[in-house]
C-alpha cells in the first residue's frame, strides 16, 4: 500500500484535520520541485484533498507538470497568510507526485474541481507530513509523521 493521503488521516487524524485546515484557509500554495539540473523550483499551485487523496492539478505542459514527469519528488507548503501570526502553524508535507492519466478518473476529478481543461493531474505518495507552530509563547513544537513511524514531537525553548 502506497503512503496517501487516506494513510495518514488513519495514522494521524488529528494532525491530518489541523493539515487541511490549513491548506483550506488559501488557495494558493507553494509547491518546490527539481528542474532538470537538480536545483529546485517554486511556484504557486492549487491543491484538493478528494477520496482519500492529495491531488494536484496543473496546466498542460507547466514547468512545475514537466519536473514532476522528469522527478516526481516535491514539497510542499501551505500559504502562511497575511501578516506574521501562523494561525495553526507551519504545515509542509513531502513526497512523489504520481501523473494520472486514467480518463474516468481524471473525469471524476474535473466534475468535483471544474479545472481549466486540458490539464495534467497527479496523486500523491507522501514521504513526510510536517507542522511547526508556537506553544504558549514559549515552546517552538515540531511534530513529524512519516509513512510506518509513529508521530515525532520536539519541543524547543
Amino acid at each position: 500500500m502506497t503512503p496517501n493521503w487516506a494513510t495518514f488521516v488513519t495514522a494521524e487524524p488529528e494532525l491530518a484535520g489541523i493539515v487541511e485546515k490549513r491548506f483550506g484557509a488559501y488557495t494558493h500554495h507553494v509547491l518546490a520541485t527539481l528542474r532538470r539540473d537538480g536545483s529546485p523550483r517554486t511556484t504557486g499551485l492549487e491543491v484538493r484533498f478528494l477520496d482519500g487523496e492529495l491531488w494536484f492539478g496543473m496546466m498542460p505542459d507547466s514547468l512545475k507538470a514537466v519536473d514532476l514527469r522528469r522527478d516526481p519528488r516535491f514539497a510542499l507548503q501551505a500559504n502562511p497568510g497575511e501578516g506574521t501570526g501562523m494561525g495553526g502553524g507551519d504545515v509542509r508535507i513531502g513526497g512523489r507526485a504520481i501523473e494520472v492519466d486514467d480518463a474516468r478518473t481524471m473525469a471524476r476529478y474535473a466534475e468535483e474541481v471544474e479545472p481549466p481543461e486540458p490539464f495534467h493531474l497527479f496523486r500523491t505518495e507522501l514521504t513526510e507530513v510536517v507542522r511547526t507552530y508556537v506553544e504558549d509563547d514559549t515552546y517552538l513544537v515540531v511534530q513529524v509523521w512519516k509513512p510506518g513511524a509513529p508521530l515525532r514531537t520536539i519541543k524547543r525553548t
